[in-house]
């Protein structure tokens, strides 16, 4: 199973049977629905899942909860702390070698801005849009299953603290269906990965 797209089918399995749980326990209540939707929900107990509701992000919190509107959804904002300075989290985004190490899968990437990039044998694709070393890195990125011409643009933005780095990621344009997927995904397939690689 190819990275991201693994990540989209288990957040939409998971999703619909803890719906279902929650629904039928009486945890989640429709507060109203829109387009054969549910847009909102009552949540009794402590209930605290993240579900994908009728295509829809929300997080399920005690009380009255709104599921994700399309404009929050358009964009994605993550940050992480990595235990090695900024040059080992930029050469591990940069470097073909260090991204393999680090991922378990075969990436290709291009030298300098304007290079094409190939990564998880060929799942995910584009160019680097913008480098400035140890500090930041642009990227064109898109999924091998996207239509024709469609990138996302993904930022990387490192900063030292301390021995350590703080990443700032954003994301945006890419097909708004993907929202949930593409959340989970830099976790499971970038933060987490690259985390235990440098812990060796």
């Amino acid at each position: 199973m190819l990275p991201f797209r693994s990540d989209r089918q288990r957040y939409h399995r998971a999703a619909k049977d803890d719906l279902e749980h929650l629904l039928r326990s009486g945890m989640l209540m429709p507060a109203n629905r829109a387009e054969g939707r549910i847009m909102a929900l009552e949540v009794s107990g402590p209930a605290r899942r993240h579900l994908l509701l009728g295509g829809l992000a929300a997080s399920v919190l005690p009380g009255r909860v709104l599921a994700a509107s399309p404009k929050t959804r358009s964009s994605i904002h993550q940050e992480d702390d990595f235990t090695v300075p900024p040059h080992r989290v930029y050469a591990a985004l940069t470097d073909e070698k260090e991204f393999a190490a680090f991922t378990g899968a075969p990436a290709k990437i291009g030298a300098g801005e304007g290079g094409a990039f190939s990564l998880f044998s060929g799942a995910i694709l584009g160019r680097t849009i913008e480098l400035a070393p140890d500090r930041r890195v642009v990227q064109a990125w898109r999924d091998s299953d996207w239509g024709p011409g469609v990138y996302s643009v993904a930022k990387f933005e490192l900063s030292a603290a301390g021995q350590s780095t703080h990443l700032v990621f954003d994301q945006g344009g890419y097909p708004i269906s993907d929202y949930a997927s593409l959340v989970s995904g830099w976790h499971s397939h970038y933060w987490e990965p690259m985390k235990k690689y440098f812990g060796k």
